[in-house]
């Protein structure tokens, strides 16, 4: 039996029994499809030839066609899970795809916003109910470095006031206490009254961010609230609540140089997840070390 025929059993398999998403069944198939037809000219047209050297080779062609690092992935994903179903029909012994290793992604950091887009973002009325709320959780979400998951999960009570501290709860259910500051101090005093207001006497919802339901407000609110207000305001790109966090991590990085602080403040377990989550301006380093390493200042003249 061919490859070609091989390979309609496989997707006809992977339809019927591991009941696998469209997208990836069509990715897969045209994948394999693409790949057959050129193992094909090389005269490899049955499961049997199919070996390590094969797919070094077909490796190659792939690189040469210009394909990312994604692509590269998917295509030997692709390929390993055909040949486990080879050797489940016993048409393969091993499967020689697994051999080859995929490329790690590179980790792609999200765009911040500088100062003066944010400036431009929470210019918000203060005369709407629903803006007053979008401008208490936008200067939470950037004032302290939340995740869209702990702003949801704030209560009223995690409010500490006097301080001007939240109470978090982070990831693994792990607590941790992170200031805010005056500008989210002022819009909490807005927002508190009108979420009193539209509870009325209801006293047992205890989230400080609701929906016009009178309810905890859901995530997927939260995320269509802020590209509203992205769009509305005339900043570029999609915005959403990771952005505003990882705005608050890199300008805090630029002002402070504490690494440790900011680490702290975003709730990060280990350091690396700090140093691969914030970058800094290249300029901005090369201004702090000729400041500040002995080797770098230039002597007075």
């Amino acid at each position: 039996m061919t490859l070609s025929e091989l390979r309609q059993r496989f997707l006809d398999h992977l339809a019927g029994e591991r009941g696998l998403a469209d997208h990836t069944l069509n990715s897969y198939g045209r994948i394999l499809a693409d790949d057959i037809v050129e193992l094909a000219s090389q005269r490899v047209e049955s499961p049997q030839q199919i070996n390590l050297p094969v797919f070094e080779r077909l490796f190659v062609s792939w690189r040469r066609r210009g394909l990312g690092d994604a692509s590269l992935a998917l295509r030997l994903a692709a390929w390993r899970t055909f040949c486990q179903y080879l050797i489940r029909e016993n048409w393969l012994t091993d499967n020689p795809a697994a051999q080859l290793k995929a490329p790690r992604k590179a980790k792609r950091l999200p765009k911040n916003l500088d100062v003066d887009s944010i400036s431009q973002l929470l210019q918000l009325p203060q005369d709407d109910p629903l803006a007053i709320r979008d401008a208490a959780m936008m200067e939470l979400l950037y004032g302290s470095g939340l995740r869209l998951a702990e702003l949801v999960a704030l209560d009223v009570d995690a409010i500490q006031s006097r301080h001007r501290e939240l109470r978090v709860l982070g990831k693994g259910n792990k607590t941790r206490i992170v200031p805010y500051g005056r500008c989210a101090a002022e819009a909490l005093e807005r927002w508190l009254p009108v979420r009193a207001q539209w509870l009325g006497g209801n006293l047992t919802e205890l989230a400080l961010f609701i929906s016009q339901r009178n309810q905890r407000i859901n995530p997927r609110t939260v995320q269509q609230r802020l590209n509203f207000w992205g769009q509305q305001q005339g900043l570029k790109g999609t915005l959403h609540p990771h952005k505003l966090r990882h705005s608050f991590a890199s300008h805090m990085l630029e002002s402070s140089g504490d690494l440790r602080a900011v680490q702290e403040l975003l709730g990060h377990a280990n350091l690396s997840t700090t140093q691969v989550y914030t970058h800094l301006d290249f300029q901005h380093l090369a201004k702090v070390y000729d400041g500040a390493h002995p080797r770098a200042r230039k002597k007075k003249e």
